[in-house]
């Protein structure tokens, strides 16, 4: 086989599908390419040789490429047709469900430690910038708090009246077989402030501010930004992230307050549609609920802002190449994030318990 002129993009696609044929129909038992009088070589022609190559392979047949000039010969070093002679396959067989459900723990375990790695370095972080607050910029704190905070006041307020509403709702029409609607209030105010309110805030925060964390620090990571402070002598942890886990656990009680406040408005607007007064929810309310049931509520919002930044900005730092990437960071971010909301608020509820609070 005899190869000349200039393989280039246009004339390697003219006579790629020929030498393809050839390959897949010949007996000969042995091929020698005369390739003297190739005088220009790019990418496209060296696919060509390195293509036949790799097609001579299964099909027993000794192949030879001649009179290749040594500066194109140095395009085909780094590749060997050894390994390109089977294409890989596209489906991976299914593993036992022995091996996956291991697989799933192993790397839950492996996760779970590299929160808690994550979490002591933070820890060490905010020691560090409580004692030397000048450290901190206060700037980038002050505009996430505007951003994770007073921007998702609507949202959180619009979800919490709606989960109060639905809430109070749902519960006043069997109730009211029983006599028992009077105690709506009672219902929604208990579950808002001691349960609802923190959880809700927390999975708008983990969808809304925790995903942003995700993606502008994944964004940093994948344009080698963060590469950039380290080689400046900055840490990515007390300049990235500390500020961001200040404005969050700053920012939850005061979200949790405002969704307290909206669900237990969207009850009223259900107790005021049964026939009953203002005055009396607000009795039932001074009756049933605490400054605890308040209380409870918001040093759950410290723990889970905390939770909700420091996930977001640990699935950043962990973002790796490719197009994909910076996506597969945020659904993780707001997946864990929701998940060990929901195992922290049981947590939170056992010690509850026990305290009596």
């Amino acid at each position: 086989m005899v190869i000349s002129g200039a393989l280039d993009v246009a004339t390697t696609a003219s006579i790629w599908p020929q030498a393809t044929k050839f390959f897949s129909e010949t007996d000969a038992k042995a091929v020698e390419v005369d390739a003297d009088g190739i005088s220009y070589l790019d990418g496209f022609g060296a696919g060509l040789l390195l293509d036949i190559q790799r097609r001579a392979i299964p099909r027993g047949i000794r192949l030879t490429v001649s009179g290749l000039k040594p500066d194109f010969q140095a395009m085909l070093e780094p590749f060997k047709p050894e390994g390109y002679a089977t294409l890989p396959s596209t489906s991976k067989p299914d593993a036992p469900l022995v091996d996956s459900v291991g697989a799933a723990i192993k790397a839950l375990i492996a996760d779970l430690g590299a929160f808690a790695e994550f979490t002591g370095e933070i820890s060490r972080a905010l020691v560090y910038a409580a004692f030397h607050p000048r450290t901190i910029r206060w700037k980038d704190v002050y505009r996430t708090a505007v951003v994770a905070g007073a921007d998702a006041l609507p949202v959180i307020m619009l979800v919490g009246f709606l989960i109060g509403f639905v809430m109070a709702f749902q519960s006043a029409i069997p109730m009211r077989q029983f006599g028992a609607d009077i105690f709506v209030p009672t219902l929604v105010g208990i579950a808002m402030l001691r349960e609802l309110g923190p959880i809700m805030t927390a999975v708008g925060l983990a969808g809304r501010s925790g995903a942003a964390f995700a993606a502008e620090i994944g964004t940093m990571k994948v344009n080698e930004e963060v590469s950039a402070l380290v080689t400046l002598g900055l840490q990515p942890v007390r300049f990235l992230i500390v500020p961001r886990i200040i404005a969050a656990v700053a920012m939850t009680p005061f979200l949790i307050v405002f969704a307290n406040v909206a669900g237990l408005l969207g009850g009223l607007i259900v107790f005021m549609s049964l026939g009953y007064p203002a005055g009396m929810y607000f009795d039932q309310l001074e009756q049933s609920i605490s400054l605890n049931d308040l209380l409870g509520g918001l040093i759950k919002g410290f723990a889970f802002g905390f939770v909700v930044a420091a996930v977001g900005c640990m699935r950043g730092l962990q973002t790796s190449t490719g197009a994909s990437a910076v996506g597969r960071s945020t659904t993780s971010a707001v997946v864990t994030s929701i998940v060990l909301v929901a195992i922290g608020d049981g947590i939170f509820a056992i010690v509850y318990y026990y305290l009596g609070f």
